[in-house]
């Protein structure tokens, strides 16, 4: 199952762990996962059915250009990140 790496601003949701493993081919299967599991969470990185747009998302160290739909193999890495803004 894909290793999710959870960001320190989520972490009260997943009982202070850093990294948990949740089944899914998807990053939206694998939210939803998170969410079975830790109730909450989806709220966190979703809004109205898309990816929060503070938030970026890296399966195995790629940016996920798909968004939700973005593919996630079994032996996958995903990072939830917050987006990083700004400069002039």
């Amino acid at each position: 199952m894909p290793i999710v790496w959870i960001p320190s601003l989520l972490r009260d949701l997943t009982a202070g762990n850093e990294r948990v493993v949740v089944p899914g081919s998807t990053v939206g299967e694998i939210i939803h996962a998170l969410d079975q599991a830790y109730p909450g969470i989806a709220e966190c990185l979703c809004d109205a059915g898309t990816l929060r747009s503070a938030i970026a998302v890296v399966v195995d160290n790629q940016i996920a250009r798909k968004g939700l739909d973005e593919p996630v193999a079994e032996k996958s890495e995903v990072h939830f990140l917050p987006a990083i803004s700004g400069g002039s």
